[in-house]
């Protein structure tokens, strides 16, 4: 578990991602990552959790295969529908967690990033940081459940603009708009996450783990559902011209032509 440290002060664990300078996951380091949660979430001297990450971004995009990541490098090869079920298995183990979470999002989060952050309760964050559901841009679906978790927070108008653009919201805004709920300076990210999970911490354990299930309810298997159709989404769009021409376009650092194939 290299790629994730998982440590404990008090009632407050905390699970890094640790894959510097941009936190790209993959399935192996999803499972580390669920598995460290999962751990966390079997001690019951632990009572909020606190996701955060090491380097530049928080966690810039999701590598289904050895070949790149979907979000932000383009990626292919390999078995795209196998590798990216592997991924979403794994998210899902992250969804079904009992312990209140709490994101430190203090870099980038994009594509499949931001559906990570959107597995905490709350995420703190900012005015550097960049949230990012740039599917459209590649030329793909979203993914990670965000079809579901995204509309759920912001409501269908707000999460439609970040799906249809695929535009980049800022710390600030992000705030304005509900995705994150605390907006820090840069090098106060973390703390102020770990002031939130405190918060949580330090209230009635039992009633908080009720009115956290009660806010959740239904949820892993909403998602459970949405992640099977993102999938036959992407994988019927990463065969296309434009997925092609919107990951070439990543790498080469040009704006992409997408001509509807």
């Amino acid at each position: 578990m290299s790629d994730v440290l998982v440590s404990q002060d008090g009632h407050v664990g905390v699970v890094e991602l640790r894959r510097p300078p941009h936190n790209f996951v993959d399935p192996t380091v999803l499972r580390a990552l669920a598995d460290a949660v999962e751990s966390l979430d079997g001690d019951p001297d632990c009572r909020a959790i606190v996701l955060a990450a090491e380097g530049k971004s928080f966690c810039a995009g999701a590598n289904f295969a050895a070949g790149g990541s979907v979000d932000e490098d383009g990626g292919g090869g390999g078995d795209f529908r196998s590798s990216a079920r592997r991924f979403y298995d794994q998210a899902l183990r992250l969804f079904g967690a009992a312990t209140p979470v709490v994101a430190a999002v203090h870099g980038a989060a994009v594509g499949g990033g931001l559906g990570l952050a959107l597995v905490a309760d709350m995420r703190a964050t900012c005015p550097e940081a960049r949230f990012t559901a740039n599917f459209v841009k590649l030329g793909i679906h979203p993914g990670f459940g965000l079809s579901v978790t995204l509309p759920e927070l912001l409501g269908p108008a707000r999460a439609a603009d970040l799906f249809l653009t695929g535009r980049r919201v800022g710390g600030e805004e992000a705030l304005r708009m509900g995705l994150a709920d605390r907006c820090v300076p840069a090098a106060s990210v973390r703390a102020a996450a770990v002031e939130l999970a405190d918060e949580i911490a330090a209230a009635a354990p039992l009633a908080v783990a009720a009115v956290r299930a009660t806010l959740r309810r239904g949820l892993v298997g909403r998602v459970r559902s949405a992640l099977d159709h993102e999938l036959e989404e992407q994988a019927r769009l990463v065969a296309t011209d434009d997925a092609r021409e919107g990951m070439s376009a990543v790498f080469s650092r040009r704006h992409p032509t997408f001509h509807g194939r």
